[in-house]
């Protein structure tokens, strides 16, 4: 059977959790009514209660059906050959996912989820990459912010200048926003799950990429390097940021994805950082997450935080969540051997829950996956990242409410 003749178009698996939900109601406000869909988990009388939320949000469109489905291999299989793509919100996904993500592969089924561990993501690449290309699988994390704002820039240049990008600085510009009970549990549950030379491993640069990373073009100073603190012009005061090292993974990989790094430049750097009010703030920030990040190696004081922290599936209330916002900041210097090179800034930003954003990403993904023939074709498969699905990615994004400009520099 063609995976076009399949029940689904898209299946929902995690639709009860705090993030599923608000991918559920993305799907049935904004998406197209004559997608077949149905949302998936373990638990009947809750995805009953889903779908009664959600069809007074639209009830001009198809109702979604009802999966149950354990986390078995079978169960897996079963789900994954009824639809052409997955939503995948059940985490920590590297306790859960991992059945959900070899499933999607051997069966041909497109998969988008919503990570950010990197430990992780690199132990799928490397089971499952192939094996998804082989089955014209797209399987992608919607770690999606700072790689769409880099491909975004890269792409002006090119198209302005015809030349690749030497060198892109992105920043966390502002970020208002409470995390879920999900979200610390996966912090949580990787430091017990994967030793210490395997996160080391992962935040290697340039690891997740297919080939082989460029050098880096100059080395930080010693004293930028110890107060993590550094000013760029345009960008303002930097400092360490708490997601950076995911980020410029999915940034490095898309770069290799992308025509062999050509594409990008083959001298291409990538440094991400969070924007502070100023130097003192930025030093208090990178020593706060330096010896955050040493504590949580000692087992007894995960223990304690796990007590204390939101329990998985719960997070800030939806009024809380409306006050939130995320603006990523980022300015490109195009590959030219002249003095002064051609500059280029970008900009994206959202007002609103997070969680919602995430929502947003994962729906838009797939829309874009299933509804645009000639984007799934010249990707083929494997493990790939959101850059990858280009122009009407970003076009989708926008129209669901998402900023994202760009322009030259003067």
């Amino acid at each position: 059977m063609s995976t076009r003749e399949r029940e689904y178009e898209l299946i929902l698996f995690g639709a009860t959790g705090y993030t599923g939900l608000y991918c559920a109601e993305h799907i049935a406000t904004h998406l197209p009514t004559d997608l077949r869909w149905a949302v998936a988990g373990r638990s009947a009388p809750k995805l009953s209660a889903v779908i009664d939320e959600i069809k007074s949000l639209n009830p001009d469109r198809l109702e979604p059906g009802l999966e149950v489905s354990s986390l078995t291999s079978e169960d897996l299989n079963a789900l994954a050959k009824k639809t052409r793509l997955l939503i995948n919100t059940v985490g920590p996904y590297h306790l859960y996912s991992t059945p959900v993500v070899e499933a999607c592969a051997k069966n041909g089924t497109h998969y988008v989820d919503a990570t950010g561990e990197s430990p992780w993501v690199l132990e799928m690449i490397r089971k499952y990459h192939d094996i998804a290309k082989d089955n014209n699988a797209i399987a992608t994390p919607e770690s999606a912010a700072s790689d769409l704002l880099v491909w975004v820039l890269v792409s002006l240049i090119r198209d302005k200048l015809n030349v690749g990008t030497k060198d892109i600085i992105g920043t966390v510009h502002e970020m208002k926003a409470r995390p879920s009970g999900g979200t610390l549990a996966s912090l949580m549950s990787i430091l017990d799950h994967y030793t210490l030379s395997q996160i080391v491993e992962s935040s290697r640069a340039w690891v997740m990429s297919p080939i082989p990373g460029p050098k880096p073009l100059a080395p930080r100073s010693l004293s930028s390097k110890l107060s993590g603190v550094q000013t760029v012009p345009d960008l303002g005061t930097l400092t360490t940021g708490l997601a950076s090292g995911v980020n410029s993974a999915t940034v490095q990989r898309s770069w290799g994805l992308q025509d062999q790094g050509n594409f990008y430049g083959r001298r291409f750097q990538y440094h991400e950082y969070m924007t502070v009010r100023n130097a003192f703030t930025g030093i208090v920030v990178h020593v706060a997450l330096t010896l955050g990040i040493i504590a949580l190696t000692f087992p007894p004081l995960r223990w304690l935080l796990k007590k204390i922290i939101p329990a998985p599936g719960t997070g800030p209330t939806r009024e809380a969540a409306r006050k939130e916002c995320l603006e990523h900041r980022a300015i490109a210097t195009a590959d030219q051997d002249v003095p002064g090179p051609q500059r280029a800034f970008a900009r994206l930003r959202w007002n609103g829950s997070l969680y919602q954003l995430t929502g947003v990403f994962l729906a838009e993904a797939a829309m874009v996956i299933l509804r645009h023939d000639m984007v799934t074709k010249s990707l083929g498969g494997g493990l790939l990242t959101p850059a990858m699905l280009g122009q009407p990615y970003v076009d989708r994004l926008r129209s669901a409410g998402l900023t994202i400009e760009s322009h030259l520099m003067d």
